[in-house]
């Protein structure tokens, strides 16, 4: 199998390298399915290299190097670099990071035109978007559920400044043209989104086979049964590659300092142009943040919305100094409140 066709090139490897290159495709807690120059296979992570820290644990789309077994698991021994990265914050408590898919060239995030639609949420898939380091793309499928796309696509647009904004239908066939750009031999896309937006049904579509299971939605609240229970490369006909993921009920942040300017480009024009360098954008004098707020320049719901998921990614980067932190300020308002106490009884 010529492995080019999933996204391989030369330059990955030098002449040194142990092993033979590999693409992950699906992984099952443990057990890891590949594509290599063999065809498919599986693999299993060597330990000395992954649990003694040497290695970063690969994830779907990553290229790997493994010592090919031919009559059973072969052993994965490296994690080439990656081109772009996605990953969340492990809903599991203390398990701090958790990768979802590597090496992709767009992320289609994905919204149905029901009750699920959520600029909330889209705020946040755009920021972890960014940070990917890939090309995001705005999906809204289900276009046939409502009588005029028009108001969720201006809505959409507003939240995703210079991001394109599609409206599909994976049960009509409208709007799907508009996507075979991103659909080309060699290239890899991510699907990001909540169950029971029609994913598998899109994928469905755009490869003209029914190569996923679609599950259908309750009627009372627009949710769906996660219908893909693991992330997994799919190749289409044309060459091109998606990475289904599970809906995820929980997306939350990492390290997103990057995708955070991307995505809050509207907001962050602002920081830096403030009187004081160390302006906290709360009672100070000449801050240009609360001009923008005043004058409606800048949307309050935009500023609430990137402090919300700044602090947050704050806090999961770096739980214990964010709790220090907050203990400082608490002991810092405390201190102050003590003063105007002290300064209200010495004028009585």
């Amino acid at each position: 199998m010529d492995l080019r066709k999933y996204g391989f090139t030369s330059n990955m490897t030098t002449e040194d390298t142990q092993g033979i290159p590999a693409r992950i495709t699906a992984v099952h807690k443990e057990r890891y399915a590949l594509v290599c120059a063999y065809g498919e296979t599986y693999g299993r992570l060597k330990t000395k290299e992954y649990f003694g820290g040497l290695e970063a644990f690969p994830t779907t789309g990553d290229f790997v190097l493994i010592n090919y077994i031919p009559s059973g698991d072969s052993q994965i021994i490296r994690t080439l670099p990656r081109r772009t990265f996605f990953s969340r914050r492990d809903p599991t408590p203390g398990r701090g990071e958790q990768a979802v898919a590597a090496n992709f060239d767009y992320v289609f995030i994905m919204q149905s035109l029901n009750q699920n639609f959520n600029t909330k949420r889209l705020e946040r898939y755009l920021t972890l978007a960014w940070q990917s380091g890939a090309v995001p793309v705005v999906v809204l499928t289900k276009a046939d559920l409502v009588d005029e796309c028009e108001p969720y696509l201006r809505m959409a647009e507003r939240f995703a400044a210079d991001v394109p904004v599609h409206a599909v239908s994976a049960k009509t066939g409208a709007g799907l043209e508009a996507l075979a750009d991103y659909m080309a031999p060699g290239k890899t896309i991510v699907f990001l989104g909540s169950s029971g937006i029609g994913k598998s049904s899109l994928v469905n579509a755009l490869a003209g086979e029914a190569v996923m299971t679609v599950s259908g939605i309750r009627e009372t609240d627009s949710k769906g049964r996660h219908t893909t229970t693991h992330r997994q490369l799919i190749m289409l006909k044309n060459g091109a590659m998606i990475i289904d993921t599970p809906g995820m009920r929980e997306l939350g942040m990492w390290d997103v300092s990057g995708g955070l300017g991307e995505a809050f480009a509207d907001v962050e024009q602002f920081l830096g142009k403030c009187r004081f360098s160390d302006c906290r954008h709360q009672t100070e004098p000449g801050c240009a943040i609360k001009e923008a707020l005043a004058d409606g320049t800048l949307s309050r719901a935009r500023w609430e919305s990137y402090l919300s998921l700044k602090t947050e990614a704050a806090y999961s980067d770096d739980k214990a100094a964010f709790l220090r932190q907050k203990q400082q300020r608490h002991k810092s308002l405390a201190k102050i409140s003590r003063q105007k106490k002290s300064e209200s009884r010495k004028y009585k």
